[in-house]
C-alpha cells in the first residue's frame, strides 16, 4: 500500500498568504502607475520578493493584472452579498426599508477600500484595456444585478411593486443610490452619514415614483 502523506498545512498557508501579499502589492502599483506604467519589477519590488517568485505565482504582467481583478471582485462580491442578505424582504415602511438598504450597500460595496481601489482603475484603464474588465463585467455587476433583481422581483410578487423587468429596475435602483455621490467619490471623497441619507432617500423617492403600486402610499 503507497503511504498517504498529509499535506504540510504550514506551507500550504504561507503558500497563500504569500500570493496574497503579492496580489496586494501588484494591487497598489497598478492603481498608482496604471496597467501601463506598472511592470513585474516594481510589484516585486513592493511585495519584497524576487520577480521568479511573482512569474512562478502569477505569469506574465496581464496574468497578474486578470488575479488582482479576479482577487478585488470575489472580496467585493463577499460584502455585496453579505449586504444582500439584509434586503427588505418583508418591509414595514418600504421607502425607509429601501433607504437603509441603500445606505449599506453604498457604505459596505461602493465605499470599500476595495470598491475605490476597483473604481480607480476601471476609470483609468477601462477604456484603454476593456478586454481586461471583460471578466468582472461578468462575475461582478453581473452577478449584483441579477441578484437584486431577483429581491425585487419578489416584492413584486408580494404587492410592493409594480415591475415589467426586474433586472432594468435593480440597474436603476444602483444608479440612483450613487449617482448624488459619484463626483465626489471620483476624487477620493468619502460621503458622510448625512450626505448617504440624503443621497438614498432621494433615490428611493424617484424609484417608487415610478415602481410603487398605484393602489400603495
Amino acid at each position: 500500500m503507497i503511504p498517504v502523506i498529509a499535506p504540510d498545512i504550514g506551507s500550504l498557508r504561507g503558500h497563500a498568504a504569500k500570493r496574497l501579499s503579492i496580489l496586494d502589492a501588484a494591487a497598489h502599483v497598478f492603481c498608482r502607475e496604471g496597467y501601463g506604467g506598472a511592470n513585474i519589477d516594481m510589484v516585486a519590488m513592493e511585495a519584497g520578493v524576487s520577480r521568479q517568485t511573482i512569474y512562478n505565482h502569477h505569469g506574465d504582467k496581464e496574468k497578474l493584472f486578470l488575479a488582482v481583478v479576479r482577487e478585488v471582485t470575489e472580496r467585493i462580491n463577499a460584502g455585496i452579498f453579505d449586504t444582500l442578505s439584509t434586503f427588505p424582504d418583508k418591509p414595514g415602511d418600504l421607502h425607509a426599508d429601501l433607504t437603509a438598504f441603500g445606505i449599506r450597500m453604498v457604505r459596505n460595496c461602493i465605499c470599500s477600500r476595495d470598491g475605490r481601489f476597483l473604481r480607480k482603475l476601471i476609470q483609468s484603464e477601462g477604456d484603454r484595456y476593456p478586454e481586461l474588465f471583460a471578466t468582472w463585467l461578468k462575475d461582478g455587476p453581473g452577478r449584483t444585478w441579477s441578484a437584486l433583481a431577483a429581491r425585487f422581483a419578489r416584492l413584486a410578487l408580494a404587492g410592493h411593486l409594480q415591475l415589467d423587468d426586474p433586472d432594468l429596475a435593480a440597474r436603476q435602483f444602483l444608479a440612483l443610490v450613487r449617482v448624488d455621490l459619484e463626483m465626489g467619490m471620483m476624487l477620493g471623497v468619502t460621503p458622510t452619514e448625512s450626505e448617504l441619507q440624503t443621497s438614498a432617500s432621494a433615490a428611493v423617492t424617484t424609484f417608487l415614483r415610478a415602481y410603487a403600486r398605484a393602489d400603495r402610499p
